[in-house]
């Protein structure tokens, strides 16, 4: 038996193989979405990733950069300290230079001072009456002292301060020099026997002094005070003897010419 065939098999058969073409290309198009939307939420968590990454490097870096900046203040803090210190130590160094120099000024000063003062206690030379000897510097002064009063005619004075210097200073190289004229400023006050003692001395103990004819001659005058021609005469005639060629000896010849 034979089949009848229908026009409208072609129809359908065109119908199923577009509906199976559809339904092909819709469920490759639903898996085409699916893989997107996969991509996008894979670029989406990457972004995000990425985002929070910088954020967290931002954060980073912020706290760097804090830090950072804690460490120039902290550094600022310490060159300022720094700086600080090294002015104050700089006013010291400047001050302990000042004091040293101050004190080596002082010690200059201190050494000049004690050479002073070592001078004045040193002996020096001194020449009186034709006689040179070493002195201390206050026996020199303390004699000039006593005949510069002695010049201004204060025989009190005068014969008190020499006698200071014959107990100070008995074995002084000015002690003939201070027997005479503390023998002359007795002389002076009318104490001839107190003179004659001073200008004896003279004559015993340094009879070749300069002054030993003057005080031979002026231990007659008091005894011719004292009313003692004799002994006047007898000390006259020796000075002529002892010393004929000094003044004092001519001046002794005439007052024995003039005694007789």
């Amino acid at each position: 038996m034979k089949r009848s065939f229908s026009p409208q098999l072609p129809l359908m058969a065109a119908v199923l193989c577009a509906s199976s073409l559809l339904g092909a290309s819709a469920h490759a198009a639903l898996f085409e979405d699916a893989e997107a939307r996969r991509a996008i939420l894979e670029m989406r968590q990457r972004v995000d990733a990425m985002q929070q990454s910088s954020q967290r490097n931002t954060e980073r870096s912020g706290d760097d950069v804090a830090q950072m900046r804690r460490s120039l203040l902290d550094l600022q803090t310490q060159i300022q300290s720094l700086q600080s210190e090294q002015a104050r130590l700089r006013g010291q160094n400047e001050q302990l230079q000042k004091d040293v120099s101050d004190l080596q000024q002082r010690m200059k000063d201190v050494a000049k001072a004690t050479d002073e003062r070592l001078r004045q206690f040193e002996p020096v030379s001194v020449n009186v009456d034709g006689k040179e000897f070493k002195a201390d510097p206050a026996e020199k002064r303390d004699f000039e002292a006593a005949i510069t009063v002695f010049r201004t005619g204060k025989f009190p004075e005068a014969g008190q301060a020499f006698a200071a210097f014959t107990r100070q200073y008995p074995q002084s190289g000015y002690m003939p020099s201070a027997r005479f004229w503390l023998g002359n400023a007795q002389y002076a006050q009318r104490d001839y026997t107190n003179a004659i003692n001073n200008f004896k001395s003279i004559m015993t103990n340094a009879p070749d002094h300069a002054r030993a004819p003057e005080a031979a001659l002026s231990i007659a005058n008091c005894q011719v005070e004292l009313k003692d021609t004799r002994a006047a005469r007898k000390t006259l005639e020796d000075l002529i003897r002892v010393y004929p060629q000094s003044e004092a000896a001519a001046a002794a010849k005439e007052r024995l010419s003039k005694m007789k």
